[in-house]
């Protein structure tokens, strides 16, 4: 019998819940939230009496420790807050259980991410027997298993790749961030950084810009932010001589952004006001719309993709490989938009692939280091199905 519990019940949640109540593997499935009704909903919701719900605050070592030791899951998904990835992965070492997540861990005190808080886990995880998946989403996640898949199937040497994410929606709101707005924010306000020749190159907010081109899409301006999944794969793929990455931002959200940025509503730290302590970003996050309220009036597509060069047989190569997913859809399937729903189903399947002893190893792992090929091959049936393109002009 596989035990499988959720963390967190906003729209990613939402999302794992309903594709793992989908998978005949998970015999049993708990969803735990801050708030329990949030988790009832979404349990409700799936329906046939699928998924259990509790309350758990994942600030609390404490708390997630009780929680654990209630249920004894086997793997614990974690889409609550890149906040509590550490919290939580102390939690699974004391008890004995198995980790999952989709983004990296972030210090509340600093506008700052990166792999090595949680990379050095690897001790602890090993010399306890058990597997901590990190990055399990679309991106990362998905973009770092298309470089798998890529480097096993399509090349010798991967030499340049750049990751390219678009959302072309349109949810009707004259500013809302597509997921948690405080670790939006948060992300794409700091400076960009990528990969080239060995080091690490930093660049201004924004500073570089291409009009790319995307499938069902057309011209987007896109721009250079950093975004973790980077720093594991030029560490996975050391052939890698530049990697990027780039998003999609619209001239009215970008003017949006530096209006916030300006009148001191993006700041993390501590203010006072009228006698209380709040955070200005916290504040903002309470009065902007729910990411997971935006799904019912979404429309248009994302595309999320690897655009890759490098050599096979002693030839250069090009080779694009992405998934264009439809906010309507979506909604849909599951009462969330794209941008969840794209994170929640790789998470979802990365469990699965564990569940089914395919991706189990003692230690902590991006997913690039796992096989790619039976996960690539369900994904397109869990409804992210993928196009590849060879030798053509990546625009980059």
């Amino acid at each position: 019998m596989f035990k499988l519990m959720i963390i967190g019940a906003g729209g990613v949640g939402t999302v794992v819940a309903h594709k793992a109540a989908a998978n005949p593997v998970f015999d049993e499935i708990v969803l735990a939230s801050r708030t329990k009704s949030k988790a009832d909903a979404i349990a409700q919701a799936v329906g046939g009496g699928r998924i259990k719900t509790d309350s758990v605050d994942a600030d609390e070592v404490s708390q997630l420790v009780e929680l654990f030791n209630k249920y004894r899951p086997d793997l614990v998904i974690n889409v609550a807050l890149p906040y509590q990835d550490l919290t939580i992965m102390d939690a699974c070492l004391e008890c004995g259980v198995n980790y999952l997540d989709t983004a990296n861990y972030e210090p509340k005190d600093e506008a700052k991410f990166e792999y090595s808080w949680q990379w050095a886990y690897q001790d602890r995880f090993k010399k306890a027997g058990l597997t901590a998946i990190l990055g399990c989403g679309f991106d990362p996640g998905m973009t770092s298993i298309y470089t798998a898949y890529a480097a096993k199937h399509h090349f010798d040497e991967i030499h340049y790749l750049d990751i390219v994410d678009c959302n072309a929606g349109n949810h009707g709101m004259a500013f809302a961030t597509n997921f948690n707005p405080e670790i939006n924010i948060r992300e794409v306000t700091q400076k960009g950084r990528y990969w080239e020749n060995g080091k690490w190159v930093e660049t201004e907010p924004h500073e570089i810009k291409k009009d790319l081109t995307y499938p069902e899409i057309g011209q987007r301006d896109s721009y250079v932010i950093y975004h973790e999944e980077l720093e594991s794969l030029v560490k996975n793929f050391p052939t890698i001589k530049r990697a990027r990455f780039w998003m999609t931002f619209g001239q009215e959200y970008l003017t949006h952004l530096r209006v916030i940025q300006n009148i001191g509503m993006a700041r993390i730290d501590e203010i006072d006001y009228n006698g209380c302590k709040i955070v200005p970003i916290q504040f903002l996050k309470a009065v902007l719309p729910d990411p997971k309220s935006l799904g019912e009036n979404y429309t248009g597509l994302t595309s999320i993709g690897c655009r890759i060069k490098g050599i096979k047989d002693g030839k250069e190569r090009t080779y694009y490989i992405y998934n264009n997913c439809d906010h309507e859809k979506a909604y849909e399937e599951t009462g969330t938009q794209a941008v969840s729903y794209t994170t929640g189903v790789p998470a979802a399947l990365g469990a699965a692939m564990f569940a089914k002893g395919l991706w189990k190893a003692p230690g902590v792992f991006n997913v690039e280091e796992f096989d790619p090929d039976p996960f690539m091959a369900e994904i397109g049936k869990q409804g992210l199905p993928f196009v590849e393109k060879f030798d053509v002009d990546l625009e980059v």
